[in-house]
């Protein structure tokens, strides 16, 4: 069937101004939704959700787990996880268990400035340079002029650069303490601010004026050590487990492909800890993933080495995140989830993000150098298994005891066993 393109164009029209109710019903005629599917969404949806995005239409949730055992400066911390992949909680857990058996982590923020540019077009770069050289305080104070809320709180803009992109294209660069919120709409208000001042002093044309996600100076220090006796497994000694894990460390280092997954793992701890307490998690890729990469090669975050009887793992990972402000305004776990870690400002909460990171990293890299990290994940992908082809939680047990002897486990095998068990 032909589909006329201005019915089409009529029917979606403006249709973030329609209720939620039509949005809905339109939603349904064009999907072809069945009635048990719209009582779904609608069972999860939320008004409050239509303040954080634009054409809301349900909640699509995650599950949310606990961290137990993370020691962070001599203090111990639950931490909240939203995460929908297996064994990633479990082995944060492992990770945190074994890093407290030594001295615990010590994780240290010395600030957190986040930066942006205003980038200039066909301008000499000298010019530019000697301008802001020139005019540093007064764009410093043109900038705090423009978001003056942000003073009341110690922050501000802090310092400005300028950088030669190309013959065409020149970067200032205003770095600026947010305080406790990640600070986007501080810092591109404070940017639009100067770039107009400059373009109207200069005659020059700004291309932009916009937030860096790059966030070198908002980083967390994070290290560690692990009694090497205590990384023994049933088949490998703890001293040869350590040289593993900091061969494998090394070899992030070494090589690109497995730089990326070695981050991936330190990642899958850190996003689901920034999503627990509101935060951007996709700021927080983009900042680790570039930073990963700021030498011109692609390295991992962590680097772990072998001194004497210990394994001590070191890592700077980069967080532009909030403490207030943005989600954490609507979304309610965020504020329960902030009072089960006990975190309360901005430091302490990239300090206990950064922790998690650095033991979800050895957890992964104990299981790849031991026992493989299939072993883990093994129980977990089995129980997903029975549940996605219709086991009940009651069944489940049963459903997993004989997947495990089985010598193919997959959906035929779950289906037959639900019929034998059924009878």
């Amino acid at each position: 069937m032909q589909i006329d393109g201005d019915m089409m164009e009529n029917k979606w029209n403006q249709f973030y101004k329609k209720s939620y109710s039509d949005r809905l019903r339109l939603i349904a005629q064009s999907a072809g939704l069945s009635e048990d599917q719209l009582k779904l969404i609608k069972q999860n949806a939320d008004d409050k959700s239509g303040e954080l995005i634009e054409n809301s239409l349900t909640d699509y949730r995650l599950p949310e787990g606990i961290v137990t055992g993370l020691v962070v400066n001599g203090h111990q911390h639950l931490v909240p996880m939203v995460t929908e992949e297996p064994s990633v909680i479990a082995a944060a857990s492992n990770g945190a268990k074994l890093l407290s058996a030594g001295t615990g982590i010590t994780s240290v923020v010395s600030q957190k400035l986040i930066s942006g540019q205003v980038i200039i077009k066909n301008a000499k770069f000298e010019v530019v340079s000697d301008f802001v050289s020139s005019n540093r305080h007064k764009i410093l104070e043109l900038a705090d002029h423009s978001h003056p809320t942000i003073l009341k709180y110690g922050g501000g803009a802090k310092k400005v650069l300028v950088r030669k992109l190309s013959a065409q294209f020149t970067s200032v660069d205003l770095f600026v303490d947010t305080g406790e919120a990640m600070g986007a709409n501080i810092i591109n208000t404070m940017l639009e601010a100067i770039a107009n001042w400059i373009s109207e002093q200069l005659a020059v044309e700004t291309t932009m004026a916009i937030l860096s996600n790059f966030a070198d100076e908002a980083v967390v220090q994070v290290s560690g050590k692990v009694p090497v006796d205590k990384l023994a497994s049933k088949s490998v000694a703890g001293s040869v487990a350590a040289q593993r894990i900091a061969d494998a460390s090394e070899v992030a280092q070494l090589d690109i492909k497995r730089a990326a997954t070695h981050n991936k793992g330190i990642m899958n701890g850190v996003d689901a800890a920034v999503m627990a307490f509101g935060n951007d998690w996709r700021a927080v890729e983009s900042a680790v993933h570039s930073y990963a990469a700021q030498t011109g090669t692609y390295k991992g975050v962590s680097t772990w080495h072998v001194h004497g009887n210990q394994l001590e793992g070191k890592m700077i990972l980069p967080l532009p995140i909030g403490f207030v402000g943005g989600a954490s305004k609507v979304l309610d776990m965020v504020a329960v989830n902030k009072q089960i870690a006990q975190i309360h400002n901005v430091k302490e909460e990239m300090q206990v993000i950064g922790a998690v990171g650095l033991a979800q990293n050895l957890a992964a890299l104990k299981a790849l150098v031991t026992d493989g990290i299939q072993k883990g994940h093994m129980n977990l992908q089995l129980k997903s298994l029975a549940l996605s082809n219709g086991a009940t939680t009651q069944e489940l047990p049963t459903v997993v005891d004989q997947l495990r002897k089985s010598s193919n486990p997959d959906s035929t095998a779950v289906k037959d066993i639900l019929k034998t068990i059924r009878r």
